[in-house]
């Protein structure tokens, strides 16, 4: 079955939109007594489990044949990945959400099998919207985006993540991390994956960066990127991103930040 792309993005709109007001409403008179970890430095709340509630039971009616990957398991599922599926993240930026930092985001792509085709990541805190379908481009409130065209690590600001676990690869990490700190304008580090790649696909960034990152993170946000004029592949520089988990997104940039990180990442000695 095929569907209308473009409809069905506007719908899933609406939908995010509803769940960043629950989140703005929340974050409000959030407590940090609601804090619960899920394992080492992997913080979640009841924010993340209602949200996420939420959006399954919205997703569901609107696309019923659709099986979900979700960050908070609400669903019970045990999810096939070759399947047609909403994989979600209800917060995205969990730590920032629970610091009071506003920066983090709802994330909802539907994707068939590996291949994401309809993407929305929706930052409450300065209400944008970011969307797209396979084959209809990108936007930013509906307004159109294109990655940055800057060629060089010289003329870019790139985005990264700080891994919270599997520590075994920081020291490789480090390295990449001190090679592109003396070619480029600047890292940032933002907290949530989903607004760094919205803002990759919008031209803020003219790349981002990150290993130990889940499908949920990363399947609206790269169809983003790919549907702005970006490239997006894994750090072997093929396309199994959005299960193996790093991914390297940019604009004109991506291969010169692809030779930086395979320079590093390939005399690694513990697999990914």
């Amino acid at each position: 079955m095929r569907y209308n792309l473009a409809e069905l993005t506007d719908q899933i709109v609406v939908i995010a939109r509803s769940a960043g007001a629950f989140l703005l409403q929340e974050r409000a008179q959030f407590q940090r007594e609601a804090i619960e970890y899920k394992g080492l430095n992997n913080l979640v709340s009841y924010v993340d489990k209602e949200t996420e509630k939420q959006l399954v039971e919205q997703l569901h009616a609107l696309l019923p044949e659709a099986g979900f990957i979700t960050e908070e398991g609400t669903t019970g599922q045990i999810a096939d990945q070759t399947a047609l599926n909403w994989i979600i993240d209800p917060l995205d930026g969990t730590a920032n959400f629970i610091h009071g930092l506003p920066v983090f985001s709802v994330s909802i792509g539907l994707a068939e099998g590996s291949t994401p085709i309809a993407g929305v990541v929706y930052d409450p805190n300065r209400d944008e919207c970011f969307s797209a379908w396979q084959g209809g481009g990108a936007y930013c409130n509906g307004s159109p985006i294109r990655v940055s065209a800057a060629p060089t690590l010289g003329e870019s600001l790139i985005a990264t993540g700080f891994p919270y676990y599997r520590f075994e690869q920081m020291q490789t990490y480090l390295q990449i991390l001190e090679s592109l700190m003396q070619q480029t304008h600047g890292l940032r580090r933002m907290g949530s994956a989903a607004i760094d790649l919205a803002y990759v696909a919008a031209g803020r960034f003219e790349a981002f960066y990150e290993y130990n990152l889940n499908s949920w993170d990363m399947a609206a946000g790269v169809l983003l990127v790919r549907e702005a004029g970006g490239t997006v592949s894994d750090f072997a520089g093929g396309e199994e991103y959005l299960f193996r988990g790093d991914v390297i997104a940019g604009g004109g940039v991506h291969p010169e930040l692809l030779r930086v990180i395979q320079e590093h990442w390939n005399a690694a000695t513990s697999p990914l």
